[in-house]
């Protein structure tokens, strides 16, 4: 296993996510004999690290998590769990709703603890004096409650940098969307700079896009078969043997996404959202032993990324915003488009709702300057207008809040 060290912690560089352990279609019920197993296998082969948080597979993810790990001693392993400060309606107890968390993880303190999906829009209640919530997380984090504090973040470098600045001092670590297609995309690059000019540790979560990368269209497997062929990386050597029965297999489209992310500087912990035993063992391959990519590897992934695309390519030049005469961000406005071009999420939906009624997509009057002005010819216009759609259909983030609030009360009572 490989490991990375952490302020004098050894952590496993792979981590467990738990959000999407499998369950029962119709009730809901996690399969607990597949999540104990998975564990069991994981643990063995040296993982230390798992990361919940509380709305996680509607309140049920952190007490599978506490029961699958009830047989091995607390201080075996690393236990992440995360502050829904984005899915609130309005103030609470937010100390309460913190026991809440400890109690149903079987612990009294909590390793590595993170303020949940810091964005563009959820960034007014999280420092909120009203909400109070980073004051209070500070104080458990002064009790021993939580030994690092750090945040999950799906916004745009511009807030990221600014939030960090903010807050100087006051986190360890940041967990954000990094994979070889955000790596242009939504900025992932940019992004750890940032992390690395503030010092702190970068946690990486959707290495493999929420399984787009895992299994990639056969076109584009297919350059990467063409690269072991030619005895190139991680098919040429033995360093992909099997964690369960010591053979060889083939390296998966997988593997290729997280050694993407291995050696990456300051890339502690990459999180990954196991769901069957396979997946478990396929990942123990990759992180058994360090295997860098090579250049050669590493330049098709990024031509992979590329193909997989299918917005439009603003560069953030930023020279269609001259002249604007609804003055829209229009290269933010861009990047919510390409992320819905690529996949429905609700990432775009929560960053659009950030901004004001006048500066979303729907504010474009079709004038045109911008397209005149673009050096790259993008029908600016008509993206737009398609992005106001793609938004006004949805997911929408207000719907899972009032959902997830109901669920919070009830916690509370």
């Amino acid at each position: 296993m490989i490991y990375r060290n952490f302020k004098g912690q050894k952590l496993s560089q792979l981590g467990f996510g738990c959000m999407r352990f499998a369950s029962d279609p119709e009730t809901g019920e996690i399969d607990q004999a597949k999540v104990n197993a998975m564990f069991d296998l994981a643990i063995r082969e040296g993982v230390n690290y798992f990361d919940t948080a509380y709305p996680y597979l509607g309140g049920k993810s952190e007490i599978a998590m506490a029961e699958a790990l009830s047989g091995y001693p607390r201080e075996s392993y690393y236990l992440a769990d995360k502050f829904p400060g984005h899915s609130l309606t309005g103030p609470i107890d937010n100390i309460a709703l913190f026991n809440v968390s400890l109690r149903k993880c079987r612990t009294d303190y909590f390793d590595f603890y993170l303020l949940h999906n810091v964005t563009e829009w959820s960034v007014q209640f999280y420092e909120s004096e009203e909400y109070h919530i980073i004051p209070d997380l500070l104080q458990m984090k002064k009790e021993g409650k939580i030994r690092y504090f750090g945040f999950s973040c799906h916004a745009g470098p511009d807030m990221l940098d600014a939030f960090l600045t903010r807050h100087e001092g006051v986190f360890d670590f940041v967990q954000i969307q990094l994979n070889y297609l955000d790596w242009t995309m939504q900025d992932a690059k940019i992004k750890c700079d940032i992390i690395r000019k503030h010092g702190l540790g970068i946690w990486v979560m959707e290495p493999v896009r929420g399984g787009k990368l895992a299994v990639l269209p056969e076109s584009e497997s297919a350059k990467l078969r063409a690269l072991r062929e030619r005895g190139v990386g991680s098919g040429s050597g033995g360093a992909y043997a099997s964690a369960a029965d010591g053979g060889l297999a083939e390296p998966s489209d997988a593997s290729y996404a997280f050694r993407f992310l291995q050696d990456l500087p300051g890339v502690t912990v990459i999180l990954s959202g196991m769901n069957e035993v396979f997946q478990v063992e396929d990942n123990l391959r990759t992180f058994r032993e360090e295997n860098p990519l090579s250049d050669e590897e590493r330049s098709v992934l990024l031509d992979i990324a590329e193909n997989l695309k299918r917005g439009v390519p603003c560069t953030a030049c930023r020279y269609c915003c001259d002249g604007c005469p609804m003055e829209l961000d229009i290269p933010y406005l861009l990047q919510c488009y390409n992320d819905y071009k690529f996949a429905t999420t609700m990432t775009p939906s929560m960053r659009i709702d950030a901004l004001p009624e006048d500066k979303r997509p729907s504010a474009c009057i079709g004038c045109g300057q911008c397209m005149h002005a673009c050096p790259q010819g993008i029908d600016v216009p008509s993206a737009l207008a398609e992005l106001a759609e793609m938004y006004e259909k949805g997911p929408h983030w207000g719907d899972v809040v009032a959902q997830r609030a109901k669920s919070i009360e009830e916690d509370l009572k």
